[in-house]
């Protein structure tokens, strides 16, 4: 990257400030490559504090003038208007993801909010935080089409789907997701908004190894397949998307729908639309769903994609 434009990276952030209105946001999306020599630097407005990440290894020059540039921005007047509480970057390269602290008193474990809605978030720990702020409109989606559903809600993590559909009125959601962990701080993200746990199932299962529990429950008017591009010993999109697809005609009602997604810059939605034809073709595709404005990436096809099949 290029420390000089550096200058550019503070600008935006201080020209977004003031439109977070409090709740979670992304507000520099660098890998969106609309900020030539800033690709590997995003920042996450996170409770009040500001979550820089880098992505790629980068020289001693560019971290001093990007430490610099954020302790000039901590003591600005822009940054007291907003409140701003603490920064600290990520350096999403490095296996641990190593945190450092810029300044300020960090709060490791945010409450946020989202669409009027609580999340617990995890800073410094992992380099996923609890929430993926690029999928805020399929949440919104979700919530508006949700009313008397019953929803299956695959590779859930932190359930912020199902947050989003009993929210919405769904009579039951059923969460699956191999993290253990992760299904607890979904069951406190409904506990923080006051839903009623009688409602949500969370299923801590390995969905290759057995659909019996998962089929039990159903059928499912309302399918979320959100799984992760890659997952070691676990899943793989481009062999093991079609597994789940091939299971949507004993699991979705008749007039049910389907919010298929994928987050790999390699593939694009036309993936998707090829994989239902072939492993669901009485599943037919509707619409991709906008991605927030603040994630728009010089290519559309290389960000999020998320499908309405029905």
């Amino acid at each position: 990257m290029n420390k000089d434009a550096l200058g550019d990276f503070i600008s935006e952030i201080v020209n977004q400030l003031p439109h977070a209105s409090g709740e979670v946001r992304r507000l520099f999306h660098g890998r969106g490559r609309w900020w030539p020599g800033l690709e590997q630097l995003t920042a996450d407005w996170i409770d009040n504090q500001l979550v820089v990440a880098i992505f790629k290894e980068q020289d001693d020059s560019f971290l001093h003038r990007l430490k610099q540039a954020l302790n000039e921005l901590a003591g600005s007047v822009s940054w007291g208007k907003a409140s701003g509480k603490a920064i600290i970057i990520q350096y999403r390269y490095q296996s641990s993801s190593q945190t450092e602290v810029i300044t300020g008193d960090v709060e490791w474990a945010p409450i946020v909010t989202e669409n009027g809605l609580k999340y617990q978030m995890s800073l410094g720990k992992n380099q996923n935080s609890g929430l993926f702020l690029d999928m805020r409109l399929g949440r919104d989606w979700v919530q508006k089409q949700s009313h008397h559903c019953r929803v299956l809600n695959l590779f859930s993590y932190t359930c912020g789907f199902s947050v989003a559909a009993i929210e919405g009125g769904a009579s039951v959601v059923v969460n699956v997701d191999m993290s253990k962990p992760a299904l607890s701080v979904g069951r406190e993200n409904h506990r923080l908004n006051g839903h009623d746990l009688s409602k949500v199932k969370f299923l801590p299962h390995d969905i290759f190894k057995s659909w019996g529990k998962i089929r039990k429950n159903g059928p499912y008017d309302l399918i979320i397949i959100d799984p992760p591009s890659f997952q070691k010993g676990s899943f793989a999109l481009t062999s093991d998307y079609k597994k789940i697809l091939k299971r949507l005609s004993e699991l979705l009602s008749r007039d049910g729908t389907v919010l298929a997604c994928v987050n790999s810059p390699s593939l694009t939605s036309q993936f998707l639309i090829e994989q239902m034809a072939e492993y669901a073709p009485d599943v037919k595709f509707v619409a991709r769903l906008d991605n927030p404005a603040e994630f728009s990436d010089i290519d559309p096809e290389a960000a999020l994609k998320v499908m309405v099949f029905r």
